[in-house]
């Protein structure tokens, strides 16, 4: 699903325009990178949570020639995902209800 496809769903889903479920769509995820980037968790109870953390700067190999290379440490988004999202990901699928 891409991001035109999201907006429709929310739109059909909310009584929403595609216009208006497309800025609310904008305006979440520009919350969401923004409070992250700031160094903030962000938690959607049953969704997941998104936050940062840090990779130690290491060596590593150029493969073309195999030298040695120093990757900087970085800082680096995360998402976990809640309990509600893992349960809906992991049911199981194609059974018929009787």
């Amino acid at each position: 699903m891409n991001k035109t496809e999201l907006i429709e769903k929310i739109a059909a889903a909310s009584n929403l325009s595609k216009a208006d479920a497309g800025r609310a769509l904008t305006a979440t995820v520009d919350a969401i990178v923004a409070a992250v980037a700031s160094g903030n968790t962000v938690s959607l109870v049953g969704f997941g949570s998104f936050k940062t953390s840090q990779r130690a700067a290491r060596t590593g190999k150029n493969p073309r020639t195999g030298e040695a290379i120093k990757i900087a440490a970085a800082t680096l988004p995360r998402f976990s995902a809640g309990a509600g999202f893992k349960a809906a990901v992991n049911a199981p699928k194609g059974k018929k209800k009787k």
